[in-house]
């Protein structure tokens, strides 16, 4: 029977693709971005986060059979039809569990109900072949146009990343590129401009723009871990608009509310 490594199940989620949601967030990830808003997601391992302010303690890792997750997905299924919404699966990295992603997307497209793969896209193609048939919409986030950056800073690898990108969009795969904007990392012009020309060789043609936040810093906390960038503040409307300039030239772009 297959079952899923589930950190957490969020409901009536509206910043996940469209309309309302059901966010599945699985566990495991293949990368480590140091600027992670969901560190809790990164080990497979279930673990306990302990929140000292709200005295409260979290579980997060749970093993769920596919029905178990379907059960749970459809108790909002009004609110699907009525706002356009759907489930999307999320993370950490979903496609280090292709297989089964593949069989919850179906059981999900069998109720009629909206699909949706969040990923940093860093697996095998035959893991995001195994959920095509399954997805509607490929939110594809882009971090870096530089390999090195990829190598050194995320621990991933560039070239099967934009190669996978690549595949997608030549196989007419509806895909959502997001490129969160982390400072002091790829918000500089020479950095856009080289994601820009990385993607223009891709063939996309819309991109999403994720303003850097601070949310997930009481997760680090709670873990007994140092955040990286706690000391680094957003950037101001003014400083996302520069960057958002710099894409449009290229593409048509969006910035994520």
């Amino acid at each position: 029977m297959t079952r899923l490594n589930v950190s957490n199940i969020q409901h009536f989620s509206v910043g996940d693709g469209p309309g309302i949601r059901t966010t599945v967030f699985l566990k495991g990830c293949n990368l480590r971005c140091p600027w992670c808003h969901n560190p809790e997601t990164v080990s497979p391992a279930t673990q306990e986060l302990y929140f000292e302010k709200a005295n409260k303690t979290v579980v997060y890792g749970k093993l769920m059979t596919i029905d178990e997750l379907l059960t749970e997905i459809m108790e909002d299924e009004a609110f699907y039809r009525e706002s356009g919404g759907g489930i999307t699966v999320s993370g950490g990295e979903p496609l280090l569990q292709s297989e089964g992603v593949a069989d919850l997307l179906e059981a999900a497209r069998k109720e009629k109900i909206s699909t949706l793969v969040d990923t940093a896209g860093d697996v095998p193609w035959e893991s995001l072949a195994q959920v095509i048939p399954f997805t509607d919409v490929f939110y594809f986030d882009i971090k870096s146009g530089s390999a090195e950056d990829y190598a050194t800073v995320i621990k991933g690898n560039a070239e099967r990343i934009l190669n996978n990108l690549s595949r997608l969009i030549a196989e007419r795969q509806a895909v959502h590129v997001r490129i969160p904007l982390i400072p002091n990392f790829n918000t500089s012009v020479n950095s856009c401009e080289e994601i820009c020309q990385r993607l223009i060789a891709a063939g996309v043609r819309q991109v999403d723009l994720l303003p850097f936040h601070r949310m997930g810093s009481a997760k680090y906390e709670a873990l007994g871990r140092e955040y990286a960038y706690r000391s680094i503040s957003p950037q101001s409307p003014q400083e996302i608009e520069q960057i958002a300039e710099i894409y449009r030239k290229h593409f048509h772009t969006t910035i994520e509310k």
